[in-house]
């Protein structure tokens, strides 16, 4: 026994086969630990920040996407919606949107925003949780001769602004929500974190 040949060739092939083995399960053992990194569904619901790629929407258009379970709108408005602005405040409940529950007071301004062309909004009436429909053409609508582009809640008649500014004599009491967000960069909105240096 003492004088067989060791056969190189076989244990080579052993030695990579239980490298290889011994490498996929380290690999398969560590996938879930990384992924137990990531936060759960139900910490997403909670609150957790979600990141937006605003880079393809384009003047005049929405995205909407899910933060804590609401849909949340990011518009880009055109500068022919923007000028539509003050045209409608004496028609509005609360166009200086002073009431302070409705916004962060970085958004406390006449367009209701960080940058003007974008509008970031909970699309949820503030009357009993309808999602409006967004209307930004200006032009006259059955719903209002009068209409400069906005949201029309099609439960109940309530109707919004451009800013998400609620018009006087409809059912919903407040302006839409804007929730907690921040830029990035000029093409990522951060959904649920204020920027630096804001309350």
């Amino acid at each position: 026994m003492a004088n067989d040949v060791v056969d190189h060739g076989r244990r080579r092939f052993l030695t990579a086969t239980t490298a290889v083995v011994g490498g996929a399960g380290a690999l398969c053992a560590a996938i879930p630990f990384v992924k137990s990194w990531e936060p759960s569904a139900r910490a997403k619901n909670a609150g957790a920040p979600v990141l937006a790629d605003i880079s393809k929407v384009e003047s005049g258009q929405r995205l909407t996407i899910a933060w804590r379970g609401q849909p949340v709108w990011l518009i880009n408005r055109t500068p022919a919606l923007l000028a539509t602005l003050p045209q409608v405040d004496s028609r509005l409940k609360d166009p200086k949107s002073e009431n302070v529950d409705q916004q962060p007071a970085y958004a406390q301004n006449p367009t209701r925003s960080i940058k003007p062309e974008w509008l970031v909004v909970i699309g949820i009436c503030t009357h009993l949780g309808c999602s409006p429909d967004f209307v930004p053409d200006i032009k006259p609508e059955p719903f209002d001769p009068e209409w400069k582009g906005g949201f029309f809640c099609p439960c109940h008649k309530s109707r919004y602004d451009i800013a998400g500014r609620v018009f006087q004599g409809v059912p919903a009491p407040a302006n839409l929500v804007v929730p907690p967000y921040k830029f990035i960069d000029d093409k990522h909105i951060m959904i649920g974190v204020n920027p630096e240096g804001a309350a």
